[in-house]
């Protein structure tokens, strides 16, 4: 019965802060809408969360947020000075980075992340998980792209949701 009217309590306080940083406002009524909006999404995207989330290291979690954060900065900043360097220093590619990740959510988030940092794009997944086809921007090094995208980003979600 609590499963079914709180189908995942991390997330219903995360959609309400979502909601209010949004509307740009601390009333109680856009508060009040941000609590509802986070405890009915839930509940109506039951069915499409096939595995239970279970957050086996918050610590972790947070340190790689902050790291996101940081190399969503710092990519912005390299895109901008790529781009008003001019065309000829880009050299774009793609890379096929082997994944260890196995779970929907865990894979889902590193191609989220891959793609919200600029200069990368998530572009494709092999039909047995097991690849992630990346674009980048500026790729130097192909080797140098697969071993940051493992060990800031897929590492830090084997830790959080896969490790035992």
């Amino acid at each position: 019965m609590k499963r079914r009217l709180l189908p995942h309590p991390i997330l219903t306080p995360i959609l309400a802060l979502i909601w209010v940083l949004l509307s740009n406002s601390l009333s109680p009524g856009q508060i009040l809408l941000g609590l509802l909006l986070g405890w009915i999404i839930p509940i109506f995207t039951r069915p499409f969360w096939p595995e239970r989330v279970t957050i086996r290291k918050p610590a972790t979690l947070l340190r790689f947020l902050v790291v996101v954060l940081y190399d969503i900065l710092v990519a912005n900043l390299a895109v901008a000075w790529l781009i008003l360097r001019g065309s000829h220093h880009i050299r774009p590619a793609f890379v096929v980075v082997p994944l260890a990740l196995r779970s929907d959510l865990g894979i889902s988030l590193l191609a989220n992340v891959i793609s919200l940092t600029p200069g990368t794009v998530s572009s494709w997944l092999s039909p047995d998980r097991r690849r992630l086809v990346v674009q980048g921007l500026s790729v130097k090094d192909p080797a140098e792209l697969i071993n940051t995208i493992k060990g800031r980003y897929e590492a830090p979600l084997l830790e959080v949701f896969e490790s035992c």
